[in-house]
């Protein structure tokens, strides 16, 4: 398998190199070459596998040639076997024909666990072997950073840099990060927004000379390992549903576009998708552009669904790349135009190609504590407030009720107590017993001025286990 660069100036890679690299060299983010495409009869015999067995035959094209077989099933037992429910990701009815898959069993509590438990020891596989050292830096907006954290603090040949914006998260995203102590682990609390964090990644691996030639190494969704992990669970929910005799729709709380991209693959290789619901917050970048193919750049809002506090949605762009023919030259200037001008719209007929399997639905702070208290009322169940948002674009967007409609449960909702107690649903949230006394633990985090340089010096003074780089 090799992977190209959606801006088409980078050279083809390998999985372990893609794997290492993130960013492509000519900025853009790295997708197959060529997707594998299963029949419905293969999918079909996927019925009733184990989570990790499932996930070896979605994901096994994607590493021939750089993980043996027998490597690659023992990497995936163990991360799925850590998560707490045998189900790995169960369904859970909320309605007639109407489902939230739950994706917070993992370590920390949200669907990030799903790749980035991956992440970490695909990592310490292919360093190991190589014998490299590398340093990541990551930016967060509420679980990414914890769910990287928790995947890599083993790692022998990896320090973790996490930058986080300086109360813009919840309590608990918070103190899963900074509460977690090792020599190859910082917390960098950010003195502006998640988009400020995140420009600051990308502009450390266009020039990576801070390191002094150490490797750089993302774990953001534009790392490809991410995407790939995700499109498992589709296939899934799915088989449980029926599929791949019948169609399944599915609702997906989405900022940055990586979650929802994965059930496009899922659906190009061969799983038979109905729709795909774009479910954001009034950070609305995503919807502006599927409802009026208007793709611009407006001012960030602060919400109850931090996670989805994102200005520009980096993974849009491997969508775009599929969209304009897989042309490189013409990402790179729609890419060009977007820096300079802070927007653009696509031709009709690309969009109009989009809008047939997406639709999408912003959701304010109003709406969804409405949602989180009639969902409460009507069986009980009580959801975060981006599974919440994720429910209301399913029953407001739903093209057929005939058909299955799944949405992602992203988190558990004692991570965002705030929302909840909005919602005025009166239920003790309680932590699960790995956590119980997270508000006890000591916490260690260093706050940053919002400026690239200062980042990068505490890089270069912290890296290699606290020895400079």
């Amino acid at each position: 398998m090799r992977y190209i660069s959606t801006r088409g100036q980078a050279p083809a890679l390998n999985f372990e190199d893609v794997l290492l690299a993130g960013l492509a060299s000519d900025g853009g983010l790295y997708v197959p070459e060529n997707l594998p495409r299963f029949t419905q009869e293969e999918i079909a015999s996927w019925a009733g596998l184990p989570y990790h067995e499932l996930a070896f035959r979605v994901m096994r094209p994607f590493v021939t040639g750089s993980i043996p077989d027998a490597d690659f099933k023992k990497i995936l037992e163990e991360t799925y076997g850590v998560f707490s429910h045998n189900a790995v990701a169960p369904l859970r009815q909320l309605n007639g024909n109407e489902w939230v898959l739950e994706l917070f069993h993992g370590p920390t509590l949200a669907f990030k666990d799903f790749a980035l438990q991956l992440l970490g020891r695909l990592l310490d596989y292919v360093l190991e072997k190589r014998g490299e050292r590398v340093v990541i830096v990551g930016a967060t907006s509420g679980d990414t950073g914890s769910a990287a954290i928790e995947g890599c603090k083993h790692c022998e040949n990896v320090d973790i840099f996490i930058l986080h914006p300086h109360n813009r998260v919840s309590e608990v995203q918070r103190r899963q990060m900074t509460t977690i102590f090792g020599e190859n682990i910082h917390n960098i609390a950010i003195e502006g927004n998640f988009d400020d964090c995140q420009e600051m990644v990308k502009a450390s691996f266009a020039d990576q000379s801070f390191l002094k030639g150490t490797r750089l190494v993302a774990v953001n969704s534009i790392n490809w390992a991410r995407i790939m992990a995700q499109i498992v669970y589709y296939f899934h929910a799915a088989l449980q549903l029926g599929g791949p005799a019948r169609s399944v729709s599915f609702s997906v709380p989405t900022g940055n576009f990586g979650d929802i991209f994965a059930g496009y693959l899922a659906r190009n290789m061969g799983l038979p998708i109905n729709q795909l619901i774009v479910a954001t917050n009034r950070n609305d970048i995503l919807h502006r552009f599927m409802s009026g193919n208007q793709y611009v750049k407006e001012t960030l809002h602060a919400t109850l669904s931090p996670s989805m506090d994102i200005m520009v949605s980096s993974n849009f762009e491997r969508l775009l790349f599929d969209l304009h023919g897989r042309n490189g030259v013409a990402i790179a200037g729609l890419m060009d135009t977007f820096k300079q001008g802070g927007g653009f719209s696509v031709e009709q007929e690309r969009w109009t190609e989009a809008r047939k399997l997406f639709d999408s639905l912003a959701v304010d702070d109003a709406q969804t504590c409405e949602t989180i208290a009639e969902v409460f009322e009507q069986t009980g169940e009580l959801l975060d407030p981006h599974t919440a948002i994720g429910v209301k674009a399913a029953r407001e967007c739903r093209r057929s009720l005939d058909i299955p409609m799944v949405i992602l449960g992203t988190a558990h909702p004692v991570k965002f107590p705030e929302a909840v107690e909005k919602a005025g649903v009166g239920k003790a949230l309680e932590l699960p017993a790995h956590l119980s006394d997270l508000f006890e633990r000591d916490e260690r985090c260093t706050v940053l001025p919002n400026d690239l340089k200062a980042v990068q010096a505490f890089v270069s003074q912290h890296g290699n286990r606290g020895k400079p780089l």
